[in-house]
């Protein structure tokens, strides 16, 4: 993961001791920034799977996304480079026997904290 992701993750732990709500219940929500898969190409190392939409949907480098067919969670994306129109992302994490596929649906990770 690249540093910015851990530095959020740390920006984002920190605020909450510093809140008194370390307590606090944390969800995964979906945002409205959403994108389809248009493309996996398949490299040596990795598989790169490259989106329909970037920085114009509000899609930014370092995040999370969450990958659905059906309504069924997939997996889980990091993006790693974006363009006004499409982006890249690397696989994270993959359902055991499952794989992605051109028009799987893409939606940003946000978190939030309730008490």
């Amino acid at each position: 993961m690249s540093s910015s992701v851990f530095r959020l993750i740390s920006v984002v732990s920190v605020a909450l001791l510093l809140n008194g709500t370390a307590m606090a219940e944390i969800t995964v929500e979906r945002s409205v920034g959403q994108a389809q898969i248009s493309h996996i190409a398949q490299l040596p190392a990795t598989d790169l799977v490259i989106l329909d939409n970037g920085f114009e949907a509000g899609l930014r480098q370092g995040m999370v996304c969450s990958v659905f067919r059906s309504g069924e969670n997939l997996g889980q994306l990091l993006l790693v480079d974006l363009r006004d129109r499409n982006a890249s992302a690397l696989i994270l994490d993959l359902t055991p026997g499952l794989s992605l596929q051109i028009g799987d649906t893409v939606a940003v990770k946000t978190v939030s904290a309730r008490k």
